[in-house]
């Protein structure tokens, strides 16, 4: 029964647009942490995190839109609550990633280690796995491509957390600069959490198919 309601439910016009440009400024702004964390000019770095600032305002825009929608509209393309959850995890990526850049800015920090930049990197490979996913919200049609992606990205966190146990337990090592090591032990620390909330983004996608399967 619920293959035929699908089927001839109307198609969802108002949300899945608005969860596509959510996930599609997310990767923009991974993207741009990337290219800060790469940059070695310090102009072009600034410039790359002007980018990042903007980027986060948008995507605050766009979840704002998605909650008054939310708020308007009786018939959702799938459960509210699954919307709400979906949306403020993507939002959550996105936080910890301008956190990350608005520190790098602070501290003024010039040279990146080298998980620092496997994690951005990484980060960046997971918000594009999540747009995948979330382009498959359209119809449902390759399910297997959702789970697949969810399972991926489990893998991708639990790799980001070794990446930053690891480097924390070098910086305590090599590091004779406490301040140096408090800078460097927040950023790893920020981009751990933003593959953490990468997850909590495929755990949704994870209950959506379950209740729409």
């Amino acid at each position: 029964m619920n293959s035929v309601f699908n089927f001839f439910s109307p198609r969802d016009k108002k949300f899945q647009p608005l969860f596509e440009r959510d996930i599609k400024n997310l990767v923009d702004i991974s993207q741009s942490l990337v290219q800060t964390v790469t940059e070695d000019n310090e102009e072009l770095r600034e410039s790359h995190f002007r980018e990042t600032e903007r980027l986060e305002q948008a995507g605050d825009d766009i979840s704002h839109t998605i909650f008054l929608e939310l708020s308007k509209n009786f018939i959702t393309p799938f459960d509210r609550e699954d919307i709400h959850s979906l949306v403020s995890a993507i939002d959550d990526i996105a936080d910890y990633i301008y956190a990350t850049s608005l520190n790098i800015e602070l501290y003024r920090i010039n040279s990146f280690s080298k998980e620092i930049i496997q994690l951005a990197i990484l980060i960046n490979t997971m918000c594009k796995d999540l747009e995948i996913a979330i382009l498959e919200l359209r119809n449902f049609k390759n399910i297997k491509i959702i789970a697949d992606i969810c399972i991926t990205i489990n893998k991708g966190e639990s790799e980001a957390d070794h990446l930053c146990n690891t480097a924390i337990a070098y910086l305590f090592e090599v590091e004779t600069d406490a301040i140096e090591l408090i800078k460097q032990k927040e950023i790893l620390q920020s981009l751990e959490m933003a593959t953490d909330k990468c997850d909590d983004v495929a755990n949704v996608l994870e209950s959506i198919l379950i209740k729409n399967a």
